[in-house]
């Protein structure tokens, strides 16, 4: 597999082209540097690198101006000179091929997951629920299960809370301890996670990880780009969606080993906005994915502006180093050069520190793992003072009908773009509800029907003869009334008369 090339050495002015090699592609590795140094540019360069060899690539596109590799460059002046400089023979502008994506299908397609996918120990993780809370959590989930109930969006998770609220005492018997107060504080933070836009992340199609994985017909990579110029404002939606991402990444593919070169690779652009904002489970679920998801083939590479924005337990782990200028105005920015300089294996011909401060656009120090001969495999090389190779693609955002054109050339939009709402726990609840309510009502309607169907001959008969009660009681009518009556009268006679009789013979 031939090296993606990432620029050329200008440490000695004998230096070589600098090149990354594919099968060191999932050592992972960071871009950093000031703004306005060239970061974009790199991650850019990285992109087509490794989609010409076949490795699709995912990208969050935190200013827009990445969307740039869905559209062929304009060669300039500066171009031209720095292709000639670098001596790439076969350099053309051409476009990647790209498909869009973006949480609120404006951008892109729209990003889904299931409320059942995502499941309740990353959900309380992003929800930051205590103990107790991660218990009810499980308690509704599993609920859920026993009753056949689909989870799919909030709306059914907030109907299996409003349910175990309401039956808590049975359940607490049958599942665990359910308070009152628990519940609330899930749907509140439910409440607060929805206010972010997280309604239009949880439904149906979900996504599947084999959509991020393609290939087109002749061979090269798809490159993902997700709009995230939005979503980074909402910071806990943001951790959300990048957590369940690289959990089903983690979970879903196989151990592979070393490959000749990655089956993907992430790429997380402005990284200091991810970890800033995220919670902690966030930062410790990374470390656990960066650690171990090497083996399963994927590089993760982060961007951003200082090296200690990410923490030092990812940072540890990054093979693959890309140091753009760093400006020392301040002590944290001071501190940053230091630790940018002591990252990098040494360079007897290069003061790193010092280099550090004085790179111009487009120019970096770059140390890519290596096999060095009588040293071994996957060596970090020694620092070199590097001009980057221009991508091929356009350094800049594309306009709106640029966009729209690639989205409707996707090959997966007709999949993605329209939302599936069928019948889950919510409406499921719904219908349960609506049924018991009409059951209850059937007696008295029943009832109502019997009283008007008699009319006035019932009544006038229940008059006359009597009618039952709802108890099974008699109620007499007029004629059993008169009868009982006339009845009396005719007893008293007769027993008069045979009293009269038998006094009168006495005498």
């Amino acid at each position: 597999m031939d090296p993606i090339l990432v620029g050329k050495a200008i440490t000695t002015a004998d230096g070589g082209s600098v090149h990354l090699l594919p099968k060191y592609g999932n050592r992972h590795g960071l871009v950093a540097g000031a703004t306005g140094t060239g970061k974009t540019v790199t991650l850019m360069t990285l992109a087509e690198g490794f989609s010409r060899i076949g490795v699709p690539v995912f990208l969050a596109d935190v200013k827009g101006d990445v969307a740039g590799l869905a559209a062929p460059g304009a060669t300039n002046d500066r171009i031209a000179q720095r292709v000639q400089q670098l001596g790439i023979g076969d350099y053309r502008n051409e476009a990647a091929p790209v498909v869009f994506w973006d949480l609120w299908g404006k951008s892109g397609h729209p990003v889904r997951t299931t409320v059942s996918e995502m499941g309740p120990t990353l959900l309380a993780r992003i929800l930051e629920l205590n103990d107790t809370q991660s218990g009810v959590l499980d308690i509704v989930f599993k609920l859920a299960d026993d009753r056949g109930l689909l989870l799919l969006d909030l709306k059914d998770l907030r109907a299996l809370l409003a349910l175990v609220a309401d039956e808590r005492k049975d359940i607490s018997t049958s599942y665990g301890l359910v308070s009152t107060p628990s519940v609330g504080a899930i749907q509140r933070a439910l409440l607060r996670l929805e206010s972010e836009g997280a309604d239009q992340f949880f439904g149906e199609p979900a996504l599947e990880l084999a959509d991020l994985m393609r290939t087109t017909y002749d061979g090269r990579g798809v490159v993902n780009i997700l709009a995230a110029d939005q979503l980074i404002l909402k910071p806990r939606l943001y951790s959300s969606f990048l957590l369940w991402l690289l959990s089903e990444l983690f979970e879903s593919l196989p151990e592979v080993g070393d490959l000749d070169n990655p089956k993907l690779v992430f790429v997380f652009d402005e990284a200091h906005l991810l970890f800033d904002d995220a919670p902690a489970a966030l930062r410790q679920r990374i470390e656990q994915v960066v650690r171990i998801i090497r083996s399963k083939g994927v590089g993760v590479y982060f961007c951003s502006q200082f090296p200690d924005d990410v923490p030092d337990e990812i940072l540890g782990q990054l093979g693959n180093r890309f140091q753009h200028a760093l400006r020392a105005y301040t002590p944290r920015d001071q501190k940053a050069v230091r630790t940018a300089a002591e990252t990098f294996v040494a360079n007897p011909a290069l003061d790193v520190a010092e280099a550090i401060g004085k790179l111009g656009t487009g120019e970096a120090l770059v140390s890519t793992l290596q096999d060095i001969p009588g040293q071994g495999r996957g060596i970090p090389m020694p620092v070199e003072h590097t001009l980057i190779a221009p991508p091929r693609s356009r350094m800049g955002a594309i306009s709106e009908a640029e966009r729209a054109q690639v989205r409707a050339g996707s090959p997966v939009g007709a999949k993605y773009d329209s939302r599936v709402d069928r019948e889950s726990a919510a409406e499921m609840l719904a219908n349960k509800a609506q049924a018991r309510a009409e059951q209850v009502q059937a007696p008295q309607a029943a009832t109502e029907a019997k009283d008007g169907e008699r009319g006035i001959g019932g009544a006038l008969q229940e008059f006359l003869f009597g009618s039952t009660g709802p108890r099974g009681g008699r109620r007499d009518g007029v004629v059993q009334q008169v009868a009982r009556n006339e009845a009396r009268r005719l007893g008293t006679r007769v027993l008069r008369g045979v009293l009269g009789g038998i006094l009168g013979g006495r005498r």
